[in-house]
């Protein structure tokens, strides 16, 4: 006996039901999907998360434990410090008269434009930005928690704050940015203890 035959309503009905059972399947499966697809997404950026904040705390961990450690150093002495600007004649500028009524709290150093300035001692970075008389400036805090101001750059090298050099790191290039525009191009450079300024021209190691 053969099979019985579907008519045209009853093979619509049907392929209803499958597209039906099909759309239900899709639709579930692409939930599904999405569902994991946002937690995946959720979970890797947590672990950014996790690895930026760890990344700054050991950044912030390893700045400490070098600035205590250049707390409990020497402070310079006589003649003990590399000159910013090597072979280049220095003179004692210290205290001499500026404008505004100030008194000079540094040395000049002349050099050609451009330059290298070199670090006279290791330390952190704490300042690479421009102020308004000093123009571009880089300050460096030294053993003994001494800061050593570089001022009238031309242009930075390539360091941020809280990054760590040795003496003789290049920090930037001889300049006259700041109130020292037209001037012949030099490099203030300056040292505070405790947040007093002091003469560096004794600390500094003469040439020959």
């Amino acid at each position: 006996m053969p099979p019985p035959t579907l008519n045209k309503h009853q093979n619509r009905r049907h392929i209803n039901k499958y597209l039906r059972t099909l759309i239900v399947l899709i639709t579930t499966f692409i939930k599904t999907v999405t569902k994991a697809g946002i937690i995946i997404l959720f979970l890797f950026a947590i672990q950014l998360l996790i690895v930026k904040i760890t990344q700054q705390s050991q950044s912030f961990m390893a700045s400490t434990w070098q600035r205590l450690t250049l707390l409990q150093q020497e402070l310079p002495t006589e003649n003990s410090l590399p000159s910013p600007l090597l072979d280049r004649h220095l003179t004692d500028t210290w205290a001499g008269a500026r404008s505004e009524g100030r008194s000079h709290e540094g040395i000049d150093i002349f050099a050609p434009r451009g330059t290298p300035i070199a670090a006279t001692t290791q330390g952190i970075v704490s300042k690479v930005g421009n102020n308004r008389l000093g123009g571009r400036v880089v300050m460096v805090i030294g053993p003994g928690g001494a800061s050593h101001y570089y001022a009238h750059l031309e242009d930075y090298a390539d360091i941020t704050p809280n990054d760590w050099v040795d003496a003789g790191d290049i920090i930037g290039y001889v300049g006259d940015s700041g109130n020292a525009k037209g001037t012949p191009t030099h490099v203030h450079y300056g040292i505070y203890i405790n947040g007093s300024a002091v003469n560096p021209y004794p600390l500094l190691s003469k040439s020959k």
